[in-house]
């Protein structure tokens, strides 16, 4: 899978943790697609899921910095409807163990 693809899955993990994705939430996705230069197949895989459950192990074999600099996207992404919700802070921990940081 591409990383860039798996980048924008786990993103979108987060989006939905809660159940909603927000009109902010949508927008956040849709430029973070935009801004990783994905196709318009290669977004409809990420709107689809698919491969939502290989994303962790490829977005895992990036550099120590390429995966903390991740950490800050999936950070604006729990805050991008303007508020944290204990299911969002929880996806991005669970993803940020997966990613072997603390």
């Amino acid at each position: 899978m591409d990383q860039r693809i798996a980048k924008c899955l786990l993103v979108t993990k987060v989006l939905v943790a809660d159940g909603i994705m927000t009109e902010n939430e949508r927008a956040f996705l849709d430029q973070s697609m935009k801004r990783l230069g994905l196709n318009d197949d290669e977004r409809r895989r990420v709107i689809d899921l698919e491969g939502w459950d290989e994303a962790e192990p490829v977005v895992a074999k990036l550099s120590e910095d390429e995966r903390r600099a991740f950490l800050d996207t999936l950070i604006g992404a729990a805050s991008a409807d303007g508020r944290l919700s204990p299911l969002e802070v929880a996806v991005v921990k669970e993803i940020t163990a997966a990613l072997g940081l603390d």
